[in-house]
């Protein structure tokens, strides 16, 4: 069967390396450079950018300059700039930075969410129900993801039952859009089909997202598959940002410019420059002094060098 006859016509890319990507860097970045990341994002056309992190600065340090960023950013029209809000506190800080849209978590696994939050799944979602009200009151879009939906590194397998009980408890908050998310990277296509065809019943198709890691390489195979099965939604990071803290040296989210490269390579609109993505992911990667984790990425900026030499 042709791509066309089971592929959308159009998704939306949710980009968020500024927050999930650049969360884990140990040297801070400074709020310049992530303001000028998120502009060049803006221009690039994603119609959602995940631009903050409204936590405690002791737990995640390079979030601490959040505030100074979203005031910083030249805001494009129409662009959904988000941010994760754990608690009330953090969505107050939400909200008096301008955010369009807050993002809690739930992890479909019990183990995950003892050892991360010290709390049992229900406990943990119990927590958001105040911020979830709040951003109903203010009118803000309220965005959920589902952790480890395809596995966790503590307890291995993760039932297609569970993560359709958390997606179920997260749409009884009132949640918009809700990711499903493979945490650590293990996720296969089979497994994608599956989960998605499960919790399609719980929540609707066009308002799920596949966040894929590419721990193990299958990140691109992963999206793939999503698509066949009507996944509309995908979140990336420009330049590969973000590593796995559970897989030492691997690799986190998907990199955008694959992303794109794919969605090209099918036909599929996305409304985002590739070509500005692509110098956005050189842009940060020699800030941070590495390559980036794009393959396209990297492939077509060396394109364009060798061009470029030829011209001289």
């Amino acid at each position: 069967m042709s791509a066309s006859a089971t592929m959308p016509k159009q998704v939306k890319i949710v980009e968020v390396g500024p927050r999930d990507g650049l969360q884990n860097e140990k040297e801070t970045i400074p709020a310049a450079v992530k303001i000028e990341l998120v502009d060049r994002l803006t221009r690039a056309g994603f119609p959602n950018i995940e631009a903050a992190s409204f936590v405690s600065p002791k737990w995640v340090p390079q979030m601490a300059t959040s505030a100074e960023v979203m005031a910083g950013i030249v805001r494009g029209p129409g662009v959904i700039y988000s941010a994760l809000t754990p608690n009330m506190k953090g969505f107050e800080a939400a909200l008096a930075s301008k955010v369009q849209e807050v993002v809690i978590f739930g992890a479909a696994s019990e183990a995950f969410s003892q050892k991360n939050i010290n709390c049992s799944i229900a406990e943990s979602i119990e927590r958001f129900r105040d911020v979830a009200q709040a951003a109903k009151q203010h009118g803000l879009r309220l965005r959920a993801a589902v952790s480890c939906a395809f596995g966790c590194p503590y307890q291995g397998e993760v039932s297609i039952e569970s993560v359709a009980d958390v997606t179920a408890r997260l749409r009884d908050l009132g949640c918009d859009e809700i990711d499903i998310a493979d945490t650590i990277g293990v996720a296969t296509p089979n497994k994608v089909h599956a989960v998605f065809g499960r919790v399609a019943h719980e929540f609707p198709l066009a308002q799920l997202s596949g966040h894929f890691h590419d721990t193990y390489g299958q990140a691109i195979g992963n999206i793939y598959a999503a698509l066949e099965a009507g996944v509309i939604i995908f979140h990336s990071s420009v330049a590969g940002l973000g590593g796995c803290p559970y897989a030492k040296g691997a690799t986190g989210n998907v990199a955008t410019e694959d992303v794109l490269y794919l969605m090209q390579g099918l036909g599929i609109e996305t409304g985002v420059d590739l070509d500005m993505v692509v110098d956005a992911g050189q842009f940060i990667s020699a800030h941070l002094g590495r390559k980036a984790v794009s393959r396209a990425g990297n492939a077509i900026a060396a394109k364009r060098k060798d061009r470029e030499g030829s011209r001289v």
